[in-house]
């Protein structure tokens, strides 16, 4: 009977013990386009995340807590951002590395704001996210990925220097980041002394530019500026190719996906855009580089920005003590560097990046690279 009881006891002990080990774990969500025309950039996320998350919990994990991941999929369209984000917070996710695109990423932040939970997201540049964030008192509400008030500053007096005298289109698509980055280029390409000679909205998702072509060629395009993504991107220039139609493509960091060319094509040689200095270039990144490679994913785009807040989310907790969501904000704007696959990284008051660096890249045969402006 002695012997029964201290069985029986140590059953009850493994009972209690087992729950407990589950409950430390520490669940993050990853939010993005996992289905539609922007899944590349979904993937990468995912791909991103799941990869930190993975070297993180063999390392240790988070103070000894295991990462666990929920995925979720907002398509880039706000309605269903709003509804995911509402899901999350219902489920009691306090971290989420996302959205991708501003559209989203800003009507979805006013539902994490009022929960208390931490967003951050690694691609997402319309410089409302985070300034409207700061303005209504939200310090939940940060970025680790570049404004685009910052890429029309760097970009904007560049074409207006390397196009003097030329014909400059500027277009976009009409989204929160579309608009927003063409606006800012726009605005930086004037003040430095060059005008557009158009700057129009298209709609996204059409599968016939004939027209807008035509008015391209009307206005012997020498250059364009298109504030949008690959798929309108890739038809725009191949149509452009049908009529005999060259001019120079920029384009913002959205075509930085081997998509972009399986839908352009080899029209798309040349195709320049800007996007933040190649993380993949980084010292920082060889080893993540090299186990997501191994996996059979190229770490592309987004990738290590998305990796990149996995590692912050962790060193905030540390820092913190804490996993309260606004404890461990304020700790990562403390000015303490934090060290990410994407380099050594610091935020400022309203959550943004401090000192963010650009390469201006170019497509050739199907792949591109940084080149010398």
């Amino acid at each position: 009977m002695k012997k029964l009881g201290i069985l029986s006891a140590a059953i009850v002990g493994l009972m209690m013990s087992a729950p407990i080990a589950f409950a430390d774990d520490i669940t993050f969500s990853v939010v993005g386009p996992m289905t539609g025309q922007l899944a590349t950039i979904g993937d990468q996320f995912k791909q991103g995340a799941q990869a930190a998350a993975d070297a993180i919990n063999a390392a240790g994990g988070v103070d000894g807590r295991q990462i666990k991941l929920d995925v979720q999929d907002d398509q880039c369209d706000p309605k269903q951002a709003v509804s995911v984000a509402n899901r999350i917070v219902a489920n009691g996710v306090k971290f989420i590395d996302g959205h991708a695109c501003s559209g989203s990423s800003i009507p979805a932040s006013a539902v994490y704001a009022e929960a208390g939970a931490l967003m951050m997201s690694p691609a997402s540049s319309n410089p409302v996210l985070t300034d409207a964030a700061a303005k209504a008192g939200w310090p939940t509400i940060m970025r680790l990925y570049t404004r685009d008030d910052a890429q029309g500053a760097f970009i904007g007096p560049w074409i207006a220097k390397k196009y003097a005298g030329k014909n400059v289109v500027i277009m976009h698509d009409k989204s929160a980041y579309g608009q927003g980055v063409a606006d800012a280029v726009k605005a930086t390409m004037n003040q430095n002394g060059l005008n557009e000679i158009l700057y129009e909205g298209i709609n996204a998702g059409e599968k016939d530019y004939a027209a807008l072509v035509t008015k391209l060629k009307d206005l012997k395009a020498d250059v364009v500026y298109f504030g949008g993504y690959h798929p309108e991107a890739g038809l725009i220039l191949r149509q452009s190719a049908e009529q005999n139609l060259k001019y120079q493509l920029i384009m913002p960091d959205s075509i930085a996906t081997p998509e972009f060319w399986q839908v352009a094509g080899p029209a798309g040689e040349g195709t320049m855009f800007v996007f933040p200095s190649d993380p993949q270039a980084k010292p920082e990144a060889k080893e993540a580089i090299e186990k997501i490679k191994a996996g059979g994913f190229v770490p592309e785009g987004f990738t290590l920005f998305s990796y990149a807040v996995i590692q912050t989310f962790a060193e905030g907790i540390k820092r913190a003590g804490s996993d309260d969501p606004a404890k461990v904000a304020e700790a990562l704007k403390n000015g303490e560097p934090i060290s990410t696959v994407v380099g050594q990284v610091t935020f400022d008051e309203k959550g943004d990046l401090k000192n963010a660096s650009y390469d201006i890249n170019q497509w050739h045969d199907g792949k591109y690279a940084p080149i010398q402006p």
